[in-house]
């Protein structure tokens, strides 16, 4: 009997990840439920990136009507930041490029917003490539909790990890003995509020 896919199961390997933050622009902030959280733990995870060596990727919807993402998240380093009109973040300049920088790609990790539309798109696009998608449940959102909870739901039917920053940060590590444990531990010192979490259970627990 062969021995299951790790990765399949939720397991997480820092060389065959990328992280995807999504369309967190600052036209959206009047909007977006829970906006500020969002861009915590977004620049959270650019933070952790740089310790673990993944590449993060930045998709902005219609910048040239929408704006550029917030200022309150530094993108420098991003392996790239790319616009879209399509809802879905895997476009072909994303393929191509996660193609050439991640050759043996099995997960991605993905946050922004909004939760029940580019988010949700991005996470079927990618399981249809057979991709393992992590999403921060804490690191994304969208204008209505109903229908963030909704996707939430229905994003675990379809096979997707729903999980938190910490957690998945935590299957980086793996080790307590990790060279990047000190430096991870700084960054998730401040936990996601738990006004965050109420309103996944409180929108999930209606279903």
């Amino acid at each position: 009997m062969a021995a299951p896919n790790i990765f399949k199961l939720g397991a997480l390997e820092a060389h065959k990840t990328a992280f995807l933050l999504c369309d967190i622009q600052e036209t959206f902030r009047p909007h977006i439920k829970h906006f500020g959280d969002v861009v915590k733990v977004a620049n959270k995870m650019i933070q952790a990136a740089k310790h673990f060596k993944i590449p993060v990727y930045v998709s902005e919807q219609y910048p040239k009507g929408l704006g550029h993402t917030t200022k309150d998240i530094n993108i420098e380093d991003a392996a790239l930041v790319f616009d879209k009109t399509s809802f879905s973040m895997f476009t072909p300049v994303l393929q191509k490029k996660l193609k050439a920088d991640i050759p043996e790609l099995s997960s991605v990790v993905l946050f922004g917003i909004e939760t029940h539309v580019c988010i949700e798109q991005t996470a079927i696009d990618l399981l249809k490539e057979d991709i393992a998608v992590h999403l921060l449940a804490d690191g994304i959102s969208s204008r209505s909790l109903m229908d963030r909870g909704l996707a939430l739901q229905r994003f675990q039917n379809i096979g997707c990890f729903v999980g938190t920053s910490e957690n998945v940060l935590f299957k980086l590590l793996q080790d307590k003995n990790h060279p990047a444990f000190k430096a991870i531990s700084k960054i998730i010192v401040e936990p996601t509020p738990d006004k965050f979490g109420q309103s996944v259970l409180k929108d999930n627990s209606k279903q």
